[in-house]
């Protein structure tokens, strides 16, 4: 499609959210533009899970034949650049700005961004990322079934006896039993000797040392720990879920979209609209469910529902939402 002064739809982000965005309006025809900066949550792994017909498949490949649907439409546009300012102008449309300083306009905005891990600030984590710690047990986790022993950090987003027990649950089924480390949190490894006590669980352990380094294993997915008394413990495989910051944070600032206290954006049912007439939002950056088909499912919500508004306020109408 040529490149239009004013698209209907502007879709900020290239990974599934954004992807499946781009694909409501363009099911009715409308103009759309797609900014891919290239960086996605998941470009270290070589698999994604849960979507049919592409599960255990290549990330990178989903997303080039996801582009490819684009092309029988003729109504989507791909721009291969970050996003580095965005407004609302005093007419109600938005505008943006990319790295190579194009400025691009369109009536309706969806940000479909993402999410960036923060990584533990221990050794050795950044190393086992992904080949070795997982931060969901349904997107990896199944190949390294029938382990002898896995490890849940009890740290960051399972730093709560509950949070905790909710990841070694779905550790044990994937190995024999599970220590659900502390990192020396004395009240924590209190309250989950008292969880763990009625019923008792033998299968679960729990471990106060402090871990002083990782150390990939050379068999599947298997992390060495290295405590602080100078033993180490291998584990089939590492869950944790890491503390997250929101891609692209100055634009939802200079927006004005609201963020709520969990850290991501607030957006209201069904379309994921943001606390910013005509700003929707989809994927990571707007649920904490943060899978692929969650990002499938809110970006052609919020696609659809940019679309629908639009073809409301053309007609001179009020949408339903």
């Amino acid at each position: 499609m040529a490149s239009k002064s004013i698209y209907d739809v502007l879709v900020i982000g290239g990974g599934p959210a954004g992807l499946s965005a781009a694909l409501g309006p363009e099911r009715q025809s409308h103009s759309t533009l797609l900014f891919d900066s290239g960086s996605y949550r998941n470009e270290r792994t070589d698999y994604m899970h849960m979507v049919p017909t592409w599960d255990h498949k290549s990330p990178k490949e989903f997303r080039t034949a996801a582009r490819k649907d684009y092309d029988r439409y003729g109504t989507v546009d791909i721009e291969d650049d970050k996003v580095v300012t965005a407004k609302k102008s005093e007419k109600g449309l938005f505008e943006v700005t990319t790295g190579n300083g194009k400025l691009y306009t369109g009536y309706k905005l969806v940000l479909a961004t993402g999410v960036e891990d923060i990584q533990l600030d221990i050794p050795g984590y950044d190393d086992c990322w992904v080949s070795g710690i997982f931060h969901c047990l349904y997107c990896h986790g199944w190949e390294e079934r029938g382990c002898e022993s896995s490890g849940v950090l009890a740290m960051d987003g399972a730093a709560a006896a509950a949070a905790a027990v909710h990841f070694a649950r779905q550790s044990l089924r994937l190995s024999k039993e599970v220590t659900v480390y502390t990192q020396g949190d004395e009240q924590l490894t209190s309250d989950l000797k008292a969880t763990l006590e009625s019923p008792p669980i033998p299968q679960m352990k729990i471990e106060s040392r402090r871990i002083t380094k990782f150390v990939k294993g050379a068999k599947g997915a298997e992390v060495i720990l290295h405590f602080e008394d100078e033993t180490t413990k291998t584990e089939g495989f590492i869950a944790h879920k890491p503390k997250f910051q929101l891609r692209s944070r100055d634009l939802i600032d200079q927006l004005g979209v609201e963020v709520t206290p969990a850290g991501v954006i607030k957006v209201s049912p069904p379309m994921n609209q943001t606390s910013v007439s005509s700003v929707f939002a989809c994927g990571d950056i707007a649920h904490s469910m943060q899978t692929v088909p969650q990002a499938l499912f809110s970006g052609n919500a919020a696609g659809v529902g940019a679309a629908l508004q639009l073809q409301a306020q053309q007609l001179g109408q009020k949408s339903f939402f």
